[in-house]
């Protein structure tokens, strides 16, 4: 497995970068990723009460939510399948395979026959997405100074919710019966996700591998190259000076699986603690709100099913806001105040809005207005669980890490709340609706409390001093290892 030490500039070069176009063209196309999932949830949720018409495929409440569970579980397996793979193979090989898979499944959805042939094609489509968090979010921490990884991290995720108003403007005319029947409008709907899908291919091809992971896997010249590009795009003038030591590894072609077990369940057991929270209790809020609040507009304020798009324009240009107004607090206050204080704030605005929904003070309008206020707040949060999973374990194990983090807080908090919240809904009940609510809400105040107790002050901090790589064998040193030297990479 190990083969020779290797001693670079290469991680302290990438973080004294000042912001450039080259850094821009790296949000833009890492952050097309985002906005296709939030088109592809987007339309699923607006498809909800469309779906259960007899002109197209006849779903119950209870398989709308269904499906919703199914598009999570094929999320989680593709994340631990393709996660493992941006490991050991790289992020940019799986940036290709894994948009592939979303493109087909995505297209094959649109000629859905049946509540199965649905459900199994939603599956495809979440294997894809899934498969893109992992290799994405890895590569956006390894690419961008660790002075403003925390906002740009979160920027990114946020972007998920500019497909979702691209979404939701798009259902009000292919869902209008007096544009498009019905029919046929659901399967144009997903046609636009494919059509993005190849959008996507053609720009991720601009993205190089990250340096970082090219360091560990011997490929030292390959890396420089990259950094020396990207620096030759940078006027000289304002490159930030750096008094950073040099990171010093040993290369390797994979990480053994009991390193990993060892790393994630004994070496940093606290932080695989707080990833887990964080993933689960934002994966339950999410999703029980997200995939049903059309049966929602529509069960409790008769809002038709072809308007029920309109209602989430506002809703996710709160959740776009969010990370932009609020991310640079994430660098400046720090990653443990903000994540706690986001968490904990989400959660009281949800429990006063259930509230306020059971007294009957809310229209669908003032309902609608309640979850954007609330969901300026929980996307930032829900962002930084991503942020907080993706730099607080070592580069090598990255990806999976994070891939296992979401599979299993998504699993454990994600998969069983659309299909819970679809039979309460079902039942017609405010109370039961309510109490859903207040659980959400709990777990949100949860997951601050154990952020305040076992957060990691990553903020303005370079990834090999947040983790140390696996591959370093003396942690005196920037966490990295004494042993034979080769050359350096200069600065």
């Amino acid at each position: 497995m190990a083969t020779d030490w290797i001693e670079s500039y290469v991680p302290a070069r990438l973080d004294r970068m000042p912001w450039s176009r080259w850094h821009w063209l790296i949000v833009g196309a890492l952050g097309a990723t985002w906005i296709l999932d939030g088109l592809e949830v987007t339309l699923a949720g607006s498809l909800g009460g469309i779906l259960t018409h007899r002109e197209t495929l006849g779903l119950t409440d209870a398989q709308v939510g269904a499906s919703a569970t199914f598009y999570l579980a094929g999320a989680v397996i593709g994340a631990l399948l393709f996660g493992y793979g941006t490991d050991r193979l790289g992020r940019k090989k799986l940036f290709f395979i894994t948009v592939a898979v979303y493109l087909a499944a995505t297209a094959l959805t649109a000629f859905s026959w049946s509540f199965a042939s649905y459900a199994f094609f939603r599956a495809l489509t979440g294997a894809g997405i899934g498969g893109e968090y992992a290799a994405i979010n890895s590569a956006i921490d390894e690419l961008i100074p660790a002075r403003v990884r925390g906002r740009a991290d979160l920027m990114i995720n946020g972007s998920y919710w500019v497909g979702a108003a691209m979404g939701s403007g798009a259902t009000i005319v292919l869902l209008n019966p007096h544009y498009l029947p019905l029919w046929l409008g659901w399967r144009l709907a997903f046609g636009i996700g494919a059509t993005l899908g190849l959008i996507v291919i053609f720009f991720r091809r601009w993205i190089p591998e990250s340096p970082r992971w090219l360091l560990i896997h011997g490929r030292q010249a390959e890396a420089e190259r990259i950094v020396d590009e990207v620096e030759r795009t940078i006027d000289a003038r304002v490159l930030l000076p750096h008094d950073a030591p040099p990171t010093r590894v040993r290369t390797r072609t994979h990480t053994p699986w009991h390193q990993i077990w060892n790393t994630i369940a004994h070496e940093h057991r606290r932080r695989s603690f707080l990833g887990f929270v964080l993933m689960l209790t934002q994966a339950f809020f999410y999703n029980a709100i997200f995939f049903t609040y059309g049966l929602v507009l529509m069960r409790f304020y008769n809002v038709p099913a072809q308007n029920v798009g309109g209602y989430l324009l506002p809703f996710a240009l709160g959740n776009v806001l969010g990370p932009i107004v609020l991310g640079h607090l994430f660098d400046t206050i720090g990653r443990r105040k903000m994540i706690a204080a986001t968490y904990a704030t989400a959660g009281l605005l949800l429990a006063a809005t259930g509230w306020l929904f059971h007294a009957g003070f809310l229209t669908a309008q003032t309902q609608t207005i309640a979850w954007m206020i609330i969901f300026f707040v929980a996307s930032a949060a829900a962002s930084s669980a991503y942020l907080t999973v993706s730099e607080i374990f070592p580069l090598e194990i990255r990806a999976l890490a994070i891939a296992i983090f979401y599979a299993f807080g998504t699993l454990a908090g994600g998969v069983g709340a659309p299909i819970l919240f679809g039979w309460i809904i079902g039942t017609g009940s405010k109370t039961a609706l309510l109490i859903g609510y207040l659980v959400g809400a709990s777990l949100m105040i949860l997951g601050a409390v154990v952020e305040a107790f076992f957060g990691v002050d990553a903020e303005r901090k370079s990834l090999e001093h947040v983790a140390t790589p696996l591959s370093c064998r003396d942690r005196s040193l920037y966490g990295c290892g004494t042993g034979r030297r080769t050359r350096r990479s200069q600065p």
